[in-house]
């Protein structure tokens, strides 16, 4: 009787799997609830009609002309995804990238569509140089340097274009100083004052944007992105760049990419209190692609683990090219 009260009384009290017997119990205690209204679904906007070509790198993930976008953003919102982001490969490029400002630019033809087509989704354009530039850069360059200054009035003049044509919302991504400040007082000035602003804010020089730069022709002809896009190693930096990016009136700012940096989302959400957003970039998708076709790991567990674990660091909202099919297994699971 003795041995058997001893051996009793050395059990814990407190069991932490009881909680986990029941998917309906593990359901009830869940701490982090993703939603397809976290999701924005980055889309490929390129000339032509009936264009819908598959990215070799990035499977399942179209460039895709005017006419399929707007049958894509049917899908999309009929999936409950709330909005778009948007990225353009003009027909002809230059050295100060003219398309993206063009008032017939392939980004900005794709706005005036959806939103006569689809006017209940919400479309966010991607503010930046580098699809439209003949060197592949993000701004001017002049010798070897890309310039600043010269470079964020050309992107203030894009996110103006984007507004005019519909866009619901801008997102500088190149990285410059000073580009929120110039875009929100170009808004400002031209009546657009509603018009939010999505920071780039903390975007490091990454190698995991490799299958982003094929599928938005993107890839610089000479040198690299780092003179403006964050050395991996730093984070206080990430904190001075978001702090810079709300002084100049960033209404969202974002983190990118999302896995390797989610202590760098931790923090800003922690500090500043912001919307905060991250993009989980090509090369993380693309990874997760791969291992599921060679059958080293379940595609869909995957998926939703990496989401969720990007939602518990901090982000509210969360672009990623798993939009679809995340939206789709919620759906699917209510």
């Amino acid at each position: 009787m003795n041995t058997v009260e001893t051996n009793v009384a050395s059990f814990p009290v407190a069991r932490l799997r009881r909680l986990r017997m029941t998917e309906t119990l593990r359901g009830m205690v869940r701490e982090t609830h993703l939603s397809p209204d976290d999701l924005i679904y980055p889309l490929f906007v390129v000339p032509g009609s009936n264009v819908k070509k598959e990215v070799s790198s990035m499977p399942g993930v179209y460039q895709m002309s005017v006419d399929q976008i707007v049958r894509e953003c049917a899908d999309v919102h009929a999936l409950g995804i709330p909005a778009v982001i948007f990225f353009g490969i003009p027909e002809e490029k230059d050295e100060v990238g003219s398309g993206a400002y063009d008032t017939h630019g392939v980004v900005q033809e794709a706005l005036r569509a959806v939103k006569k087509e689809v006017p209940d989704l919400f479309l966010i354009t991607d503010v930046c140089l580098c699809e439209y530039t003949s060197h592949g850069h993000c701004g001017i360059v002049r010798g070897n340097e890309i310039v600043n200054d010269e470079s964020v009035e050309l992107l203030a003049r894009e996110a103006l274009s984007h507004a005019e044509a519909g866009a619901d919302m801008v997102a500088p991504s190149d990285m410059f100083d000073g580009r929120v400040g110039a875009i929100r007082r170009a808004l400002d000035e031209h009546d657009f004052r509603n018009i939010p602003i999505m920071s780039y804010a903390a975007k490091y020089a990454s190698g995991f944007y490799g299958p982003f730069r094929e599928a938005a022709e993107s890839t610089p002809k000479f040198g690299d992105r780092r003179s403006h896009q964050m050395d991996p190693a730093n984070s206080d930096e990430a904190i001075r760049e978001v702090a810079q990016d709300i002084a100049e009136g960033a209404d969202i700012v974002m983190v990118k990419p999302a896995l390797p940096y989610l202590d760098v989302l931790y923090r800003v959400k922690q500090q500043f209190g912001m919307p905060t957003a991250a993009y989980n970039v090509s090369g993380e998708y693309a990874m997760v692609k791969a291992a599921a076709r060679l059958g080293w790991i379940d595609e869909e567990r995957v998926m939703m683990e990496m989401l969720t674990g990007i939602k518990r660091a901090g982000a509210d909202l969360i672009l990623t090219y798993f939009a679809k099919a995340a939206a789709g297994l919620l759906r699917r699971k209510r």
